[in-house]
């Protein structure tokens, strides 16, 4: 989720955070799980790899897999009929329309003795090559053919000696962090001092809410289990303390991670170690190809606000494809922004955008504006700070000039200072409507019973969210719980309403819930911000 426009005053501390060098803390634990002096060991990356065939039916190096059914054996891809869906997570076969799939686990295939089948059907155990045959061409150790309603799969030679390596382990790929009374779910929050109110605003909620929760008798009996962890300087030690924290603890899933300045590292991490993390607190979700199908985002960032704004903007244009400038800081959190104003002006039908450097020396503004002015453009998409967007709105103001701004940035109290001729001619995009009261009663109660902290407010409702959204989806995952049956029902959830934040949805190929923003305009007189329009959706 992003963080609201009032707690953004501390984005400057979370870009130094994204630009350290660092080293990696030493002490990794390899493939090895440590807790309470006993070993698990982790799937290895051939199991890893089975693992994705055996519940998707796609191979993690793209190629492709085919599934023949019936007599006719009509082709379909492999996805559409993975094996879990029949057999089951756990590979003991989910009985439906009268067919009982067969039992997957390695100690079922390979008893000594064999196996006989309710119709009568017998076999000797599988070995790993009579498991291939089964896979690839649908007939058992004796030779008899397997139930028509049991596909054969066309897959190569990698991808198979991959699904095969991963049914060995089937039935005993236990997720760490479950057991039958509790389920661990970690968090971690800023270590630097200059952050600890973002940092005691994500303990205070999340403990409370969970709570709440094992006050009402928790997740079918199961208690929640909160463990808390401080981020480092750098997002290379952050991955390395946050990976031996979820190793150590035994961290189920994670919630509310405070991950801003090691977005990519950290929803790395999760997609390595396979690891459901819900809400994470960043400006920056990472979108892009392929999914990292681990990691659920609840608002879309500053690049899906941005994108937003376009749409609002759009709309207010009275010629289409009249042209637009973009103003924007040479730095590289402004090049993805810049990338997606650019993107959404292509799609929106607002005109091609003509991109602008700000100038590095204030005393080159005045030029800067009359360069501008001549293009004879009246809109201009502004990714700078506050005081560069007065500096230039000032200079403009000197020449006649008032075109519409919309700040693609952080829009701070400063901004009340722009010129008079600027009134109702500014416009930034935020996650939640100044006006949006959206603190329910079930939200109010739990801060009034907590004494939560009456700072950050906007974290608040973020980390509610984030912790509400895990609860449902843990409760939707059914008391056989795993974290593959906790990512399936968190992309089950549509239109859920967390109660502060807008709806959220997730899907097959979504990871952001909320895809949007609201619009605010600004009252220079009153100084006040003011909405300017409902939920704009970012598409």
């Amino acid at each position: 989720m992003s963080l609201p426009a009032h707690d953004r005053c501390t984005l400057p501390y979370i870009i130094c955070l994204a630009s350290i060098a660092g080293l990696i803390l030493p002490g990794s634990f390899g493939d090895l799980v440590f807790a309470g002096g006993a070993a698990q060991y982790l799937l290895t990356a051939q199991e890893k790899s089975g693992k994705q065939i055996y519940v998707h039916g796609t191979s993690p190096g793209g190629r492709k897999i085919s599934a023949y059914l019936g007599e006719s054996s009509v082709e379909v891809p492999g996805r559409t009929m993975p094996c879990a869906n029949c057999h089951g997570l756990d590979g003991r076969g989910k009985p439906e329309g009268g067919v009982v799939p067969s039992n997957l686990t390695w100690e079922a295939l390979t008893k000594p003795y064999g196996v006989t089948h309710p119709e009568g059907r017998t076999h000797p155990p599988y070995t790993d090559r009579a498991l291939e045959l089964a896979i690839t061409r649908g007939l058992d150790p004796a030779g008899n053919k397997l139930l028509n309603v049991m596909p054969h799969y066309q897959l190569s030679q990698e991808d198979l000696g991959d699904l095969v390596a991963y049914l060995k382990r089937l039935g005993k790929d236990h997720d760490p962090g479950l057991t039958e009374n509790s389920i661990t779910i970690g968090t971690t929050i800023p270590a630097r001092a200059d952050l600890a109110g973002i940092g005691q605003a994500i303990k205070a909620v999340t403990t409370a809410f969970f709570e709440e929760v094992n006050s009402r008798g928790g997740i079918y009996n199961r208690r929640i289990e909160l463990k808390i962890n401080a981020t480092s300087d750098t997002p290379i030690t952050t991955s390395a303390i946050v990976k031996r924290f979820i190793q150590n603890e035994q961290v189920f899933a994670m919630t509310s991670a405070f991950t801003a300045g090691a977005d990519k590292e950290l929803a790395a991490l999760m997609d390595n170690l396979e690891v459901p993390m819900v809400g994470p607190l960043t400006l920056y979700p990472q979108g892009g190809y392929p999914l990292n199908r681990h990691v659920f985002y609840i608002l879309s960032g500053v690049e899906g606000q941005a994108r937003a704004l376009v749409n609002f903007a759009c709309q207010r244009m009275p010629v289409k494809r009249a042209a637009v400038l973009i103003v924007y800081s040479d730095d590289e959190m402004a090049k993805g922004v810049l990338e997606a104003i650019t993107d959404q002006c292509r799609k929106s039908g607002c005109g091609p955008p003509e991109p602008y450097g700000y100038p590095n020396a204030d005393s080159d503004v005045p030029g800067f504006a009359a360069k501008l002015k001549q293009t004879s453009k009246s809109v201009i998409f502004f990714l700078g700070t506050s005081r560069e967007a007065i500096a230039l709105m000032k200079e403009a103001s000197e020449l006649r000039w008032s075109p519409t701004f919309y700040l693609g940035a952080i829009a701070g109290n400063e901004i009340f200072g722009a010129p008079p001729s600027f009134a109702k001619k500014i416009f930034f995009s935020v996650p939640s409507s100044p006006d949006d009261h959206t603190r329910t009663e079930e939200f109010r109660d739990l801060a009034t019973k907590h004494k939560l902290p009456a700072h950050h407010l906007g974290v608040q409702r973020s980390v509610y969210s984030a912790a509400k959204i895990l609860i449902e989806g843990l409760k939707r995952a059914g008391k056989d719980l795993s974290r593959e049956k906790l990512i399936q029902a968190l992309e089950g959830l549509y239109e859920y309403p967390t109660g502060v934040t807008p709806a959220v949805t997730y899907g097959l190929n979504r990871r952001i819930g909320a895809m949007g923003a609201y619009v605010v305009t600004i009252d220079l007189e009153k100084k006040q911000f003011l909405p300017a329009s409902g939920w704009i959706d970012s598409n």
